[in-house]
This record gives structure tokens, C-alpha cells and sequence, in this order.
């Protein structure tokens, strides 16, 4: 007996002339799904949070936020391949182009992206051999112009401000330290130094002459933000006894997987975005509940969709999603529960995540099935589930499978 989670990243809507992606379009095998199982709306941290993607899946998988997240750098670090420890760290960062005189601090940022960069390991093996700090640190890159940063040692602090103006056309920010604190200002100092020692390496680097002849944008900085230090984190299965597996392509999402212990997997062909494997994410998951207790299954497309306010692009990705997960109605039912949901909304017309509760549909033999015949923003709300919190998901799907443990006699 297994769980699967099928958490499609910021699915649902506010609506667009009374209407949403997910409410416009044909999806025969979502609609299947909440006819057959019980349905409800959810809050996946609390009503009226805007969730992040790795607050919600924290909460999904049954972590309180609000204990166990210190920041995105771990989880992106984690994500990443950085082996995080209690007590590192650790920056999301960007590599970036700047331009002027002086010091990084004196440079204006010209592009946050550098340019789209798409490969930048050349760039993180310099700076892993020319920058030298009084305390560890470790770099790897993430997609395309994404990169995490990790520092460990002792007397750091993670109460430091971001160096990423998170705006072109702005100078390169100084990092200061949040607290009156020596750990920060420490961390600060750390941090400044680390910024000017990789400008040095990066200016002159082959690679950025290279691309400076082709007429292409040098990525000669490195903008951090979203400092975070890693706390302690139970393992999934020392806090359950069950075992977790995490299918997804997106780091931060991997992050999260492997900061509670779970068994990661990338399919092959998966990416974090609408040109994924959608065939074969699912038929992974699907031979994983041979294996594991609990299978998540991340979908990602959809919420970059909605931060591009593309209500037909979406609407047409989900059409492509409830045709490719047609095998998932051939579950045993007797033995497997499945979940379908998101990790929060991502309205067209917001273009960010907001709080407004999302869609589920839990899918048992056993469960109390409701009238809803229709997967929808506007239909969910009338199931047998009614409003519910990410936290207590999983603990629905465990009594419904029978493995919950009692509370008390």
C-alpha cells in the first residue's frame, strides 16, 4: 500500500471573466478522478499565507514551515548537490553582468541573468580555485544562470542582507549584517569579500572574453540573496517510519526532498518546464509505489504558465497533464491512494503565487465520495473534504490506507 501525491505547481486560478485555465479546459481523467474520490479545497500553510513552493511542499509532506524553514538558500543548496549541513549557510545566487568603475559595490547590475547564461561550470570551477576565505565555502551551479552558494564554519550567522538589487539599472548591493551581532557582521564582512574576490575571477575569465566577442554578455558577478542557515530537519522516515521518494526536475523542489531524506529522482527527459517528460515522470512514479511508502510527484510547467500570465498556454498544458496521466486510473485503488493538488495558486491575473486555496481530490476505495464531478477551482469547494491544511494531508491518506498510528488509547 502506497500514497502518490501528484502536486501540479501553481494550477489553479482567481478567475479571468468568470473563468480559469483549469475550469476552461478538457480534462476528461481529472474529472474522472474527482467523481471517483472525495474533494475539497485547501490552505497549504494557513488561510490568507501566500505559500512559497518549498513552504507548501514542507507542509505537504507534514513539516511545519513555520519550525523547520530558515530561508530558500538550503533547499536550493540541497538542491543543487551541496550536502547542507545544520548550521552552514546558505545563498541562492545568480550569476550576473555588471558594468563601471571601482569595486563590485560601485558597478551598476545590467543584467540579472547574464544574459541567460546556460552553462557556467567553467565559471564555478575558477571560482572554486582563485577565491580564498578564512572559512569553507562551496559553490555549485544550478540551471542555466542559477547557482548556490554554502558557507560553514564557525561563528557565521545567516541574519545578513541580500547583494542582489533584484532590479537592473541598480548598483550591486553591499551586504549588511540584519542583526547588532557579531556572528553577522562577521557573516557580512564574509560575504562582501567573497563578492569583490569572485568579480576578480569572473572579469577576466576566458569564457567572459569569449562571450565579450561575441558580443555577448559577460556573467562577471554573482548575486546573492535568500540567506538561510540550515536548522535540524528529522528524516521523513524517522518521523513517520515510512518511506519517501521525490520525482521532480526543479532544485528547489529537489531541495526539499533531500533535506527531509528522501530518495530523489529525475526522470530522464524531465525538465521544469512545459517541454517535460510528462510520459515518463509518470511512469516513474508509478513503479516507484513498488518501492516507497509515499511517492511525490512535482509538475512544474503550470506555475511558470501563470507567471507568465498565459491563461491559453495553460490551459492547454493541463489538457497535455490529464492526457498523460491516464495510466494513474489503472491504480489499484484498493491498495493505493492517490492525491491530486498544487502547492498554491498562481493567478493569471496576479502573475505571483497567492493565498488563495487550491483544489484536491483524494482517490480510495474507501473514501466518502462527494458529488463533485468536475476538477475544478469552482467545484472543489463542495466535496466531503471541505477547507483543509497542507499539513494534515498525508495524515488523511495514512487513516484512509489504514497505517496511521492512534493518538492515545
Amino acid at each position: 500500500m502506497a500514497v502518490l501525491l501528484v502536486v501540479v505547481d501553481g494550477l489553479s486560478d482567481r478567475p479571468v471573466n468568470g473563468k480559469t485555465p483549469l475550469s476552461e479546459a478538457r480534462k476528461p481523467n481529472l474529472d474522472f478522478l474527482a467523481e471517483r474520490g472525495i474533494n475539497g479545497i485547501m490552505d497549504t500553510i494557513a488561510p490568507g499565507i501566500r505559500p512559497g513552493s518549498d513552504t507548501s511542499h514542507l507542509a505537504l509532506l507534514g513539516y511545519d514551515p513555520y519550525k523547520y524553514y530558515s530561508g530558500r538558500g538550503p533547499i536550493e543548496a540541497a538542491g543543487v548537490g551541496i550536502e547542507v549541513k545544520p548550521g552552514d549557510v546558505a545563498f541562492r545566487a545568480n550569476f550576473a553582468t555588471v558594468e563601471g568603475e571601482g569595486s563590485i559595490f560601485d558597478k551598476t547590475v545590467v543584467d540579472r541573468r547574464a544574459g541567460r547564461i546556460e552553462d557556467t561550470s567553467a565559471l564555478i570551477e575558477a571560482i572554486k580555485e582563485k577565491v580564498k576565505l578564512p572559512v569553507e565555502f562551496l559553490i555549485e551551479r544550478g540551471t542555466g544562470h542559477r547557482a548556490a552558494v554554502v558557507f560553514r564554519g564557525e561563528g557565521l550567522s545567516d541574519k545578513v542582507s541580500d547583494t542582489d538589487p533584484k532590479a537592473v539599472g541598480k548598483k550591486v548591493k553591499r551586504c549588511v549584517p540584519l542583526e547588532e551581532d557579531e556572528k553577522a557582521k562577521r557573516m557580512a564582512e564574509m560575504v562582501n569579500e567573497f563578492m569583490q574576490q569572485v568579480h576578480e575571477v569572473l572579469e577576466n575569465h576566458p569564457l567572459n572574453k569569449e562571450r565579450a566577442e561575441k558580443g555577448l554578455l559577460k556573467a562577471n558577478a554573482l548575486l546573492l540573496r535568500g540567506a538561510g542557515e540550515m536548522p535540524h530537519v528529522p528524516r521523513f522516515e524517522e518521523k513517520t517510519g515510512l518511506k519517501l521518494c521525490v520525482i521532480a526536475a526543479t532544485a528547489l523542489i529537489k531541495g526539499v526532498g533531500k533535506i527531509v531524506g528522501a530518495d530523489v529522482i529525475t526522470p530522464e527527459g524531465a525538465t521544469g518546464n512545459k517541454n517535460t517528460n510528462l510520459d515518463s515522470k509518470v511512469e516513474t512514479a508509478v513503479k516507484a509505489l513498488e518501492s516507497y511508502d509515499i511517492v511525490l510527484l512535482h509538475i512544474k510547467a503550470t506555475d511558470e504558465l501563470g507567471h507568465d500570465g498565459d491563461f491559453e498556454g495553460k490551459k492547454a498544458f493541463i489538457e497535455k497533464l490529464d492526457a498523460k496521466i491516464a495510466p494513474l486510473l489503472d491504480l489499484d485503488f484498493s491498495k493505493h491512494c492517490l492525491i491530486l493538488t498544487a502547492d498554491h495558486s498562481t493567478p493569471i491575473k496576479v502573475k505571483d503565487h497567492t493565498a488563495d486555496p487550491v483544489p484536491v481530490v483524494i482517490v480510495h476505495e474507501d473514501v466518502r465520495r462527494d458529488e463533485v464531478r468536475t476538477f475544478s477551482e469552482f467545484e472543489a469547494y463542495k466535496g466531503g473534504l471541505c477547507r483543509i491544511r497542507g499539513v494534515d494531508l498525508l495524515n488523511i491518506a495514512l487513516d484512509l490506507l489504514n497505517i496511521a498510528k492512534k493518538f492515545g488509547a
